[in-house]
């Protein structure tokens, strides 16, 4: 995994130096594009280019005397980083070598089962992660291939490149393929001759991010996973408050784990079923809604005493 993981950063890496290589260009482009939007300014809102310069420089000033905090915190993160690149290794290779050991201690802590019980809660908590995981790459891959067609298809260079570095970014579920589409945008506005292809870009993959949300990672993940849509996202929002973009990656599986087991005891149950796939007959206001009489058995009527009454 580790090899896996540094070659596809040597990849982005090399692939970033390449288009790093054309940087005196699309520097120029910028500048013209910076020109034609203040002289766009200066026609429609009337004001004065040396106006404008001077409130960009105020701003700048403002930020750079601000510089301080921002190298700071930027430090701080990547000191995290690179901690985290150290450590999460030596996390894995403790959980892997002592997986035995953790068997043994949810055997034991799980006395009102059997052992045979506890070891299929545990394969079945693999197989889910499992397949969310293997269905997430699946899911990454088609995605990555819609993107680059699309860019192709418009003729914006390093397409391989810009499709897969959105796929990526679907890890930040709902907002990733969004952030992947500016990167993209902002090369087509420096290096193609019309606005138009940057405008077609971001079309193009929100297309592609509606057709993931609701068609491709539902019936590739979503059918492994079986959690309601509504806990899915509160659970997004959880794990990105408390533990940042790792908390957003690792939410859903962690719900899903949640749903097994809390399924394991009668007392948690239903809060298994509230967290889990709700069913089409729970979907909706229908006719026959929950709490309708329709459909029902009414209790049997008390019969009529046929004949004469006779007083007590």
């Amino acid at each position: 995994m580790i090899l896996i993981v540094a070659g596809v950063i040597t990849l982005l890496v090399n692939q970033v130096i390449v288009i790093g290589q054309d940087g005196d260009d699309l520097g120029k482009n910028f500048v013209e594009i910076y020109d034609s939007i203040t002289a766009w300014v200066e026609t429609t809102f009337g004001i004065q280019r040396g106006e404008l310069t001077l409130r960009v420089r105020e701003e700048g000033q403002k930020a750079a005397s601000n510089a301080g905090t921002y190298l700071l915190a930027i430090f701080g993160s990547a000191g995290g980083t690179i901690a985290n690149f150290v450590l999460v290794p030596i996390f894995i290779f403790f959980i892997l070598y002592y997986r035995d050991f953790f068997k043994e201690f949810l055997i034991r802590v799980n006395k009102e089962d059997s052992p045979e019980r506890t070891r299929e809660i545990l394969k079945e908590i693999y197989n889910v992660i499992q397949s969310y995981l293997l269905g997430l790459i699946l899911v990454m891959g088609i995605v990555a291939v819609l993107n680059a067609v699309g860019l192709l298809f418009m003729g914006i260079k390093y397409a391989w490149f810009f499709g897969f570095f959105a796929a990526v970014l679907l890890l930040i579920p709902y907002i990733g393929i969004t952030i992947g589409s500016i990167v993209p945008a902002l090369f087509a506005l420096a290096t193609m001759d019309s606005y138009w292809y940057a405008l077609g870009i971001i079309i193009w993959f929100q297309a592609v991010q509606f057709l993931e949300g609701n068609f491709i990672t539902p019936n590739i993940v979503g059918s492994q996973v079986h959690l309601n849509p509504f806990f899915a996202i509160l659970s997004l929002l959880l794990g990105g408050m408390l533990f940042g973009l790792a908390g957003l990656i690792l939410a859903i599986p962690m719900m899903a784990v949640l749903r097994i087991l809390l399924g394991l005891n009668e007392s948690t149950r239903p809060y298994s079923f509230l967290i889990g796939e709700p069913e089409k007959r729970h979907l909706g206001s229908t006719k026959d809604e929950v709490g309708s009489t329709k459909g029902r058995k009414r209790p049997p009527s008390r019969p009529k005493f046929k004949g004469k009454s006779h007083g007590v």
